[in-house]
């Protein structure tokens, strides 16, 4: 995956990207923007936008696209509003997006805001993931569930990668992006046209789309300018066919306003690449129009808003945020009848960082179901003897059933929450401790190395180990809980890292 970040309107990136426009015929969008924590009478400023855009026909891997992140706050909107504007609508170029209309009245909103003309009202022709998921699921005899899944979840299922979703709510306003941040906006796009890609195969597999298209575009091509300019949105492919001829007639008979307004509108077109014919035929059969009414362009009022708090939930509310200071002592404190190993419990929220705590050695475990309640965290919690680590501020409410067993993580990074974790509890790491876990179960690993032979044979059917090892000579370690194999190096790197 090619990424390339956009900050200047006349950069080689920027270049690379209008370039790049012109030769895609898909291109997956997404946004980011700061989080809102309070309500508010505006929309959120949009300061990063992502086209991941495939190049070329379909033969070409979704591996091989190449993604732009659009630095918001760093362009002049009013001098990309055009550009934006015309990939939005361009009917050559099908666009891809998750629940993507949120995102769209934000973006327009942004654009609004800062001298970006009216903003963005349609996207056209547009493909919905949500609706892709829900075709493939149908085509595979599976039961359609009326909750929509996350593209998480999605991207899990279909494409077999797991795309977390812990950035999401990061200060996407902050300059430098981290290479955290780049990395996640350019995956979230990306992994659309992945998604795409699949459903495309699918439909061509199954056979023609449309048998009537070759002759409906036929009957078409002997209309003249007026006919080609006045053809309803449908017949958009054939403006982009017949793009020469209209704009020859047009610059030669250009007297007015009106006709340079049409002329530069079908220069944009000859600048995209058509798209190919069973692309075209999957955009007539599916695609759909992405369109913002007058409503959406303000915030719509909050049902609670003329409600309001009481000094007793400020109260607890500040209480809470004092909660989440960590006071200690731990349940395993020697003090306490406890053996002195720390143990944490990680809800959903914080998952991610059960995983790292096993590299450092930490026995850190996750709920037993996948989505518990608060009181089965608690007994669990209590039960086990550990400290229950949540991004949740609600949790903390319970803090009177188990004292001193919830802590709360501020930190959104990974890595920065087991710097955080590591601090707040004055947790001693020896580097005894960094292969002493397994971070798939937070199972123990069998005390004495496993030989080459004795890996292979333990692997059998279970678990492929690149050939590149076998003359490494490597330490091959099991877990002893769910028998996972790691080998020195791989384990390592998952502890420093």
């Amino acid at each position: 995956m090619d990424t390339h970040i956009v900050s200047s309107f006349d950069s080689s990136e920027f270049t690379h990207l209008t370039r790049t426009l012109s030769k895609s015929t898909v291109i997956g969008l997404d946004a980011e923007w700061k989080p809102v924590r309070s309500q508010r009478s505006t929309f959120p400023t949009v300061t990063l936008l992502q086209l991941a855009c495939q190049i070329g026909d379909d033969s070409a891997g979704w591996d091989e696209s190449v993604v732009f992140l659009l630095d918001l706050s760093s362009l002049p909107l009013p001098s990309i509003w055009g550009l934006i504007k015309d990939v939005l609508v361009s009917p050559d170029i099908l666009k891809l997006g998750f629940k993507f209309k949120q995102d769209l009245i934000y973006l327009s909103s942004t654009f609004r805001a800062q001298g970006g003309n009216p903003g963005f009202d349609q996207v056209e022709p547009y493909m919905d993931i949500t609706n892709i998921y829900k075709f493939l699921q149908h085509k595979q005899g599976k039961k359609i569930s009326k909750d929509t899944k996350s593209l998480s979840a999605i991207c899990e299922e279909i494409l077999g990668l797991h795309l977390s979703k812990e950035l999401q709510c990061s200060d996407w306003s902050h300059r430098p992006l981290t290479e955290e941040q780049i990395r996640y906006a350019a995956k979230d796009a990306h992994c659309l046209l992945g998604i795409f890609k699949i459903f495309q195969a699918k439909v061509i597999k199954e056979g023609p789309l449309c048998n009537h298209v070759n002759e409906q575009h036929q009957s078409n091509v002997s209309l003249g300018l007026k006919g080609i300019l006045e053809m309803p949105d449908c017949e958009n492919k054939l403006v982009g066919r017949k793009f020469c001829n209209a704009l020859d007639i047009v610059q030669a008979t250009a007297s007015s306003e009106e006709c340079e307004r049409i002329a530069r509108g079908v220069e944009v077109i000859r600048k995209t690449k058509p798209m190919d014919e069973s692309l075209w035929k999957i955009v007539r059969k599916y695609g759909e129009k992405l369109f913002l009414r007058v409503s959406d362009r303000n915030p719509k009022a909050s049902r609670r808003k003329g409600k309001r708090r009481s000094s007793v939930a400020v109260c607890e509310e500040k209480q809470l945020e004092n909660y989440g200071d960590w006071q200690g002592p731990p349940p395993w404190d020697i003090s306490l009848g406890g053996d002195g190993c720390p143990k944490f419990l990680c809800d959903v929220m914080v998952e991610g960082l059960a995983k790292h705590l096993r590299c450092v050695g930490v026995d850190a475990a996750v709920p037993h179901s996948r989505k518990p309640e608060p009181r089965e965290l608690i007994d669990q919690a209590y039960k086990e003897k550990r400290v229950l680590l949540t991004r949740d501020a609600k949790l903390l409410r319970h803090q009177y059933l188990i004292k001193n067993q919830i802590y709360r993580v501020n930190n959104l990074l990974k890595n920065e929450q087991l710097l955080e974790v590591i601090e707040a509890f004055q947790l001693k790491i020896s580097e005894d401790q960094l292969m002493s876990r397994c971070t798939k179960c937070n199972g123990r690993f069998i005390q004495k190395p496993l030989t080459v032979e004795e890996a292979i044979e333990a692997a059998k059917g279970f678990q492929k180990i690149p050939n590149c090892l076998f003359d490494k000579n490597l330490e091959f370690w099991q877990c002893m809980d769910c028998n996972q194999l790691y080998w020195e190096l791989c384990q390592i790197l998952q502890s420093v890292r």
